[in-house]
């Protein structure tokens, strides 16, 4: 493969999904994007795929909540993504924005080896990886107490099993950010029959299409409160 890391292909789906990323940032996506192929053969971090799908299905999957993140300078601390795996979607916003303040949740000690040497290969800062799991009504992952304004994941759980676990560790004012595709309006009733006391209400919901193969992405935004409104 004579563009192993993708280039073109970071190049064209930013263009694409209309992104604009400093030199720096596409460097550290592309180096990511090696570390990520390197180490997938030996642990299996990420299905076998061309290069290609691979940066569409996990890196421009992730990237797409760059449309809701706060702008610079209004950045709250930090945003937390439960059961990051190999680092979707957190640290790859994390290369693409380097002044976010992020803490990756993930239980397999493998892939948290892996998530911290691509931290130290990128010399990210201001990232931390907890090694354990975010459990209902807890606040606690590994000895660490988490108190966190914005929250996210990708294929974690169900809308509704989500809002659960990040309860305990999302303050009144804080948002959930969850990524769904095509059947986010069936997972949104459920947590509205399931869940008529929730502290969340359903913020907004931003639609987007992912650059190459125009499959349809949700962005679905809760907000907390005290009481649904």
């Amino acid at each position: 493969m004579s563009d192993p890391q993708g280039k073109d292909e970071l190049d064209t789906g930013l263009a694409a999904m209309g992104l604009t990323l400093d030199g720096p940032a596409r460097e550290r996506l592309l180096a990511y994007c090696a570390e990520l192929l390197r180490w997938s053969a030996r642990i299996n971090l990420v299905a076998k795929a061309p290069i290609r799908e691979i940066w569409e299905s996990h890196f421009f999957d992730s990237l797409t909540l760059l449309r809701v993140l706060p702008p610079l300078g209004e950045i709250q601390l930090p945003l937390l993504d439960i059961g990051a795996g190999a680092g979707f979607p957190g640290l790859a916003l994390k290369a693409a924005r380097p002044e976010l303040p992020v803490i990756l949740v993930e239980p397999r000690q493998k892939r948290v080896s892996f998530l911290r040497h691509v931290i130290r290969t990128l010399n990210l800062k201001d990232i931390e990886v907890l090694c354990g799991r975010l459990e209902k009504n807890s606040a606690e992952v590994a000895g660490t107490t988490l108190s966190v304004p914005i929250i996210t994941s990708r294929a974690f759980t169900s809308i509704a099993e989500f809002l659960l676990h990040t309860a305990a560790v999302n303050p009144a004012g804080g948002q959930v950010i969850c990524m769904k595709g095509p059947r986010a309006e069936e997972e949104i009733a459920a947590w509205r029959l399931t869940q008529p006391d929730s502290p969340y209400r359903l913020q907004e919901i931003v639609k987007l299409t992912l650059p190459f193969s125009g499959k349809a992405r949700n962005l679905v935004i809760f907000s907390k409160g005290n009481c649904r409104e």
